[in-house]
């Protein structure tokens, strides 16, 4: 078995989980609470998350969910999560992908999976798979592909396709928070770790070859 694990900044990745959360239907809540509330691990209901994004970051950032865990809610800590996949970056069947690469040359790294999962695919097709690929093309597509978008989110493909970019955070968090955050960056992850988490391959080289 294979293994794809996408990392993106943190700080993307938490405006947009605060968007993804926020978007959930009122059927999606309610299911989320009675999950929440059968497994005996958990025994509540899902969190309800402040609609300020700025507050949301520093409940991410400073509380944990998970035992023996400080940052994260109401998941899983960013930093541990991440550092487990660092640790098994040289594993042959585990590719580390990053979202900024997928930004800045999207045809290389759908090329670097396809080689990853040994798929053959025919120079034909690939203008049509890299444009399909693509974020515009997926928030199009999104209520095909994706149709329980409708279900779960307000707004539906939109939403959950909501605006792609990176560095929406500027501007909105708190400048002692991005402090914070910058800090754990390189208290908590290897070097490495660090550098591709907040810049990707491209810029910060191959996992692989890194400490």
């Amino acid at each position: 078995m294979k293994y794809i694990h996408v990392a993106r900044d943190g700080r993307d990745v938490c405006m947009s989980y605060h968007n993804h959360i926020r978007a959930f239907t009122a059927d999606a809540r309610a299911a989320l609470d009675q999950a929440g509330l059968e497994d005996e691990a958990i025994a509540r209901p899902y969190p309800h998350v402040p609609e300020d994004p700025e507050l949301f970051f520093h409940c991410w950032l400073t509380q944990g969910a998970v035992p023996g865990e400080e940052d994260g809610w109401p998941n899983l800590s960013f930093f541990a999560f991440q550092r487990g996949y660092w640790d098994a970056r040289r594993r042959p069947n585990l590719l580390l992908v990053h979202y900024a690469d997928l930004k800045a040359d999207l045809e290389g790294e759908m090329r670097r999976i396809a080689d990853f999962l040994e798929i053959s695919v025919g120079p034909e097709l690939w203008p049509r798979l890299v444009a399909a690929a693509g974020f515009e093309a997926m928030r199009r597509d999104g209520d095909t592909l994706m149709a329980t978008t409708k279900l779960m989110f307000e707004g539906g493909a939109e939403r959950f396709f909501y605006r792609g970019s990176n560095e929406r955070w500027r501007g909105v968090l708190h400048p002692e928070d991005l402090a914070l955050y910058d800090w754990k960056l390189k208290a908590r992850l290897p070097p490495g770790c660090a550098a591709w988490v907040a810049q990707g391959r491209l810029a910060a080289g191959d996992p692989r070859q890194s400490t």
